[in-house]
């Protein structure tokens, strides 16, 4: 196990091939494994369901009061994108 991994902990990527969901730590470190489900399309779900990072929502699901200044950030955004027309 890589130095990082031991103190950051695993970072996964999930894929699917067929039925079968595949997963590796990005870092190489050589962790990974792998489930078949019983078909191909259970495995594409539950492969991007689980290869979603925390920061692609950060702002969304954050915790309330400790990450308010982003909460409103986010949310002054989305409503200047809906009423310029986005």
């Amino acid at each position: 196990m890589q130095r990082r991994c031991a103190v950051l902990g695993h970072r996964y990527r999930f894929h699917a091939d067929g039925a079968t969901m595949s997963w590796n730590c990005e870092r190489e470190c050589g962790h990974g494994g792998s489930k078949t489900y019983a078909t191909p399309d259970e495995a594409r779900m539950y492969a991007a369901a689980f290869d979603r990072e925390d920061r692609d929502d950060v702002g969304r699901r954050a915790p309330w009061l400790g990450m308010f200044p982003l909460r409103m950030a986010h949310t002054l955004r989305h409503w200047a994108g809906r009423r310029d027309g986005g």
